[in-house]
């Protein structure tokens, strides 16, 4: 995905007063020197030619993979531009999001906005994006000809091209992996196929990411992904059809009654009625319980990145045990037991990686004790309970 920094940067400068090359430096929060920029291209005509520097007057969050950008950016420049119209809320984000609960429109406008894109040969696409730095744009040194406008397009999307095409060549590595139709999929098989999905998600968001969700963004996304062609083999769609996608909202909708014997081991019902298998919702209630311990001390995820990765890796556990054990709680019987098992590993692995940050957290007694007990013991009995069903379920025929 983007390496995305707009709320790590204090200040910055980038420079398109040489033609065909971008100089820059960006200072970051939780970084002394900046990170300096080195890159072929233009920017678009409003920067092009200009210096552009901007400071940023907003509370600056470490970004959590602060460590992996490199100091030295060099590669080719994306768009460049302080002039991108976007849609602004007019009201508090916790507002907007109570408005767009009631399924309503909030209040807003539409407001220049800062973008600068590259992609470096460290990090791949790296994006700046805000409404509300401050900006000051010097005289053109010297200013584009339409024809050099259309080149600097050209060479921006050759570099988004190149991006995508390092996401497709990774779907199709997991792809090439697949067993032939009719064969039979054990975890190991099951595990390279939702790595292919990851990686197809993965593209998915890069592309929504660039384009917004407009009908002419639907239409490019679309061609990227390849939704608008058909595979060369079997001359199928690479989508379902509308009647696929009904018949199998139908199906959801018509949810069958969980075995009452299994009750308390593979199902319990919550107050508000939906049904969880029992590990599932221990996780999902023992996440929350630690998030909201935090908050109340006062801490959020930025204040550390071990905290971070605690919290926001017991969370993903909890999502990624829904998705392995929601069939079995409601009792499906169309998922085998090798993909539950590949499913199970996925949730391991980010449990694995709150524990490590849970243990990074202790020495430096942002939480209290208790917390850190509580919080050990629930890791270490979802493990537990994790080990438990995926031996299980390898026993299952």
């Amino acid at each position: 995905m983007a390496f995305r920094i707009h709320e790590s940067v204090v200040r910055g400068e980038i420079d398109n007063c040489v033609k065909g090359m971008v100089r820059g430096r960006i200072w970051v929060e939780g970084r002394a020197e900046p990170v300096v920029l080195e890159l072929k291209g233009n920017a678009w005509p409003d920067l092009a030619g200009c210096l552009l520097t901007f400071t940023n007057s907003q509370k600056r969050v470490p970004h959590p993979h602060l460590k992996a950008l490199h100091p030295m950016q060099r590669g080719t420049i994306g768009d460049l531009t302080a002039s991108r119209k976007v849609r602004v809320w007019d009201v508090p984000v916790d507002e907007a999001l109570e408005v767009l609960d009631r399924k309503q429109k909030p209040p807003e406008h539409m407001a220049n906005c800062i973008y600068l894109e590259w992609f470096s040969e460290a990090n791949g696409r790296v994006v700046i994006e805000s409404v509300d730095y401050e900006v000051t744009i010097s005289a053109p040194e010297w200013r584009l000809s339409a024809e050099e406008d259309e080149e600097r397009a050209r060479q921006a999307a050759a570099g988004m091209a190149g991006f995508m095409n390092r996401l497709s060549e990774q779907i199709e590595r997991h792809k090439r992996a697949h067993k032939r139709p009719g064969e039979e999929w054990d975890e190991h098989d099951y595990e390279k196929f939702l790595k292919e999905s990851d990686a197809r998600t993965d593209k998915y968001m890069e592309l929504v990411d660039k384009y917004g969700d407009s009908e002419e963004a639907e239409a490019k996304i679309a061609a990227e992904m390849g939704w608008d062609r058909h595979d060369s083999e079997t001359e199928e769609p690479d989508r379902l059809s509308a009647e696929e996608i009904n018949a199998i909202c139908e199906a959801a909708a018509s949810e069958p009654e969980p075995d009452p014997a299994r009750e308390g081991i593979d199902w319990i019902r919550t107050d508000d009625g939906d049904l969880h298998h029992p590990l599932q919702h221990r996780c999902f209630e023992s996440a929350i319980r630690v998030w909201r311990q935090a908050d109340k001390l006062g801490l959020t995820k930025a204040d550390d990145d071990d905290l971070a990765q605690f919290i926001s890796e017991f969370q993903i556990t909890g999502g990624k045990l829904a998705g392995a054990l929601g069939g079995v709680a409601r009792g499906d019987d169309f998922r085998d037991a090798a993909f539950v098992v590949a499913s199970l590993k996925r949730a391991l692995d980010h449990l694995h990686k709150s524990q490590a940050g849970l243990e990074a957290v202790v020495p430096k007694k942002l939480l209290p004790d208790p917390t850190i007990t509580e919080a050990r013991k629930e890791l270490f009995e979802i493990r537990e309970g994790i080990l438990r069903l995926m031996d299980e379920f390898r026993k299952r025929p």
